[in-house]
């Protein structure tokens, strides 16, 4: 296939589909939720299916603000990085990408995991750069509060700058091994970085060489106005929220391609990836009774509870049959995701009259693709035709039943109309996932 052809990644962060209450399905595995063979089993179905990458998402707290988050949410799943080592001695082909928290690591420890993965899986390593978004994650680090926005993503473009220059430490042949000399590697291709900046200091060099990819690919995820230029500046791919109408999500992609220009570089060379949920049938009706399915298995009390903690004000004594009335923030002044408070605001006033039980159950079900495998290629293929995305971060709501629905029946359609490649052609995770900037 030549020319421009869609990417694909699997997203993990329910460990039973990117959904609150998946773990409940039918089909639904979750007694399997720690066990490695239940990841290899997905990436396994993922590799078949062509994906660049799985994307495992992660966050380093319970969500305990409410009690429903506790008793009714999969809190426990395997540290990232632990799992991609498992998975890259089990997986041949497809990239291994990893959630990592600029606000709460250190550069050198998410250097030395980025080289040593690359390492094991010869160049099939990424990390998804986030800066965290909630006071749970800061009150395990020694802090009662979140760094504030504009801290967190200044943080986080300098945790960028020192990671690279850690990984270009090691010069591309500082190691020979010589056996006869007895130099294993000389001393002035390894070198110290002496980085001394607002939040990090770092003599350096890395202890260990320099990886396969030199530098594996950086995902950045987030749609403020500070995500948007650090992801600009930095990333190789940017995950983000597809927006409702193909027009809104057109721009973001403009708005991205322009920025990377702004800074320099090839627009192609940052590709846009947004969530993809889709919810399939084998008819329309069957796709919405399985959506359904999904939804009436989330009590009202979670579904209530988790747009709460959305919003940041605990909305448990508000009357659910009433118009909400709420009384918003201005984006910047939020310090949670920014991205996902401007979508529930945005939504409240296209939407006059919504009710608190309206609004929570949109939330729940907010993001769902459903149709035939026909309808999501055709709605797959418009986004990616008409500039709006290189390609989807597969999010589906239901594993393993939505990736095997997924790679056995979408993944040919698009096959057949000459949008989609599911052949590897790069020996990196760089190559498949950059490829062609076409």
């Amino acid at each position: 296939m030549s020319g421009r052809s869609l990417r694909f990644a699997l997203g993990l962060f329910y460990p039973g589909g990117e959904h609150v209450s998946s773990w409940r399905l039918p089909g639904a595995q979750p007694e399997r939720f720690l066990d490695a063979g239940y990841y290899r089993d997905l990436a396994r179905t993922a590799e078949r299916g062509g994906f660049a990458a799985i994307f495992l998402a992660d966050e380093l707290y319970v969500w305990d603000r409410f009690v429903s988050g506790v008793e009714n949410t999969v809190n426990s799943r395997l540290e990232p990085f632990t799992l991609l080592g498992a998975l890259s001695q089990v997986t041949e082909r497809i990239g291994l990408v990893a959630t990592l928290s600029t606000s709460y690591n250190e550069p050198y420890h998410v250097a030395r995991k980025l080289a040593s993965l690359d390492h094991l899986s010869r160049g099939r390593a990424g990390w998804n750069l986030v800066t965290s978004a909630s006071d749970e994650e800061a009150r395990n680090f020694g802090r009662d509060a979140h760094y504030d926005h504009g801290v967190r993503y200044r943080r986080g473009r300098e945790f960028v700058d020192v990671v690279d220059a850690l990984l270009a430490s090691w010069d591309a042949d500082a190691v020979v091994a010589d056996k006869t000399t007895g130099v294993y590697s000389p001393r002035d291709r390894i070198h110290p970085i002496d980085h001394r900046g607002e939040f990090f200091a770092v003599r350096g060099p890395l202890n260990i060489a320099r990886p396969p990819q030199g530098r594996p690919v950086l995902f950045q995820a987030g749609a403020s106005e500070a995500g948007r230029t650090l992801a600009a500046a930095t990333a190789d791919a940017v995950f983000t929220v597809s927006g409702p109408s193909l027009a809104s999500a057109q721009e973001l992609y403009a708005d991205y391609k322009a920025r990377a220009a702004g800074n320099g570089r090839d627009p192609g060379s940052l590709v846009v990836l947004p969530a993809l949920a889709p919810v399939l049938g084998s008819t329309e009706a069957e796709a919405r009774a399985n959506a359904a399915e999904i939804l009436e298995l989330t009590p009202d009390r979670v579904a209530l509870d988790l747009l709460s903690h959305r919003i940041g004000t605990d909305l448990s004594e508000r009357d659910l049959d009433a118009a909400f009335d709420f009384d918003w923030a201005e984006t910047g002044s939020f310090n949670q995701s920014q991205t996902g408070y401007a979508l529930l605001r945005r939504l409240v006033e296209e939407t006059p009259g919504i009710t608190l039980r309206e609004l929570y159950r949109a939330v729940v079900g907010r993001g769902f693709l459903v149709g035939t495998p026909e309808q999501v290629a055709d709605w797959i293929e418009e986004r990616f035709t008409r500039r709006a995305a290189d390609g989807f971060v597969l999010m589906t709501p239901s594993l393993p039943r939505g990736l095997d629905d997924f790679v056995d029946h979408v993944v040919p359609e698009l096959s057949r109309r000459g949008r989609y490649d599911p052949e590897h052609t790069g020996a990196t995770l760089r190559e498949n996932l950059v490829g062609d900037p076409a």
